[in-house]
């Protein structure tokens, strides 16, 4: 049975639950028991690969012996890339970090090794909204509107001001988030992550209005910081770590609802290395890691015993009234129409 994220768990995850779990009972199958070796790490690279590297890998795994390889390139063709090594019977990559709606998508087409929670030393820690039988999440934010205050007066209020065509060519979207900007876009427009139909209308008139599209969440980053752009979407946690980078920009919860966002790792089946695949996900896990990540990258973190600054946590979380605006996302969807969305996102919106 695969895990649904109601909003009340959501709001757990987001809210930072500070008291912390007892510890799973220590079992011999645990990573920590388990030899070191080699492990492959699918991800994106960029700020969130050096962050992995910086927080994760080097401090937890590196002194345990173990020699961790990222396997960098957007999520589209590591999962195509796990689609295609469904047959082998040793795939080459140990562990996949993917948004909780692509892990779900792995783990409909039958790639995901259901999770062994007594094998992470970390597990009783972990919040509901991380915890799926697919997969771990890693880290916690929500989608909004991100634009220069300097250049954009009045403020934006909604989604819908992030698709406006007045805004020309200050206005930006980001390829590798195709998903997320179609889902907003049908929020926009119809109040409903799923009308995509309608949220097409919106993106077309922001493309012939002279929207700029950008291939990374990096690239976008740097058209705002030059002020090539003023506006767009983004999650409040990069906005944050653009903010500690000296780049002008602030954020929005917006009006229609935030929708939220949990990336994370999942299993393949084949992997080789699984007893390397649950030390990095325990690593991930481990306070320190977590507590980095939310002072380095400005996301939540997703186990209970993670001590945040009461400021910093003002920056990356959300008030009482917007995590009550908190949505979830509509995983069967995605997977459902993910092929569909991507074809039209390159075939029509990119042309």
């Amino acid at each position: 049975m695969t895990k649904h994220i109601d909003r009340r768990t959501a709001l757990k995850g987001m809210g930072l639950a500070a008291a912390s779990g007892a510890l799973a009972s220590v079992s011999t199958r645990r990573a920590d028991a388990q030899a070191a070796g080699r492990v492959v790490v699918g991800t994106w690279g960029g700020d969130y690969g050096r962050l992995l590297a910086k927080n994760v890998e080097e401090p937890f795994l590196k002194p345990k012996g173990f020699e961790v390889i990222q396997d960098q390139a957007s999520d589209a063709p590591r999962r195509a890339k796990m689609v295609a090594e469904r047959r082998l019977p040793r795939g080459t990559t140990d562990i996949q970090g993917l948004s909780a709606a692509q892990m779900f998508e792995m783990n409909e087409a039958g790639l995901a090794e259901p999770i062994d929670y007594s094998k992470l030393k970390n597990a009783a820690n972990i919040l509901p909204i991380a915890k799926y039988p697919f997969g771990i999440g890693h880290i916690i934010s929500g989608k909004v509107v991100v634009y220069n205050p300097k250049t954009i007066t009045p403020a934006p209020t909604a989604y819908k001001d992030a698709f406006d065509p007045k805004y020309g060519n200050k206005l930006g979207f980001i390829d590798i988030q195709y998903q997320y900007v179609m889902l907003a876009a049908g929020l926009a427009a119809a109040g409903d992550m799923t009308q995509i139909e309608k949220g097409k209308e919106l993106l077309m008139a922001a493309k012939r209005g002279g929207a700029r599209i950008y291939p990374t969440n990096e690239a976008f980053a740097q058209a705002l910081k030059t002020d090539e752009i003023a506006i767009g979407l983004m999650w409040k946690a990069r906005a944050v770590q653009w903010q500690n980078a000296g780049i002008s920009v602030d954020s929005i919860a917006p009006s229609e609802g935030i929708m939220a966002y949990v990336s994370g790792f999942m299993i393949p089946k084949n992997a080789p290395n699984k007893a390397g695949s649950y030390a990095y996900m325990d690593a991930m896990l481990e306070k320190g890691a977590q507590e980095n990540f939310a002072i380095d990258m400005g996301y939540a973190p997703t186990v209970s015993n993670a001590t945040v600054a009461p400021d910093l946590m003002k920056r990356i979380g959300f008030t009482d009234e917007e995590n009550k605006r908190m949505k979830d996302l509509d995983y069967g969807f995605l997977a459902k129409n993910d092929a569909a969305m991507k074809e039209w996102w390159d075939k029509v919106f990119k042309a």
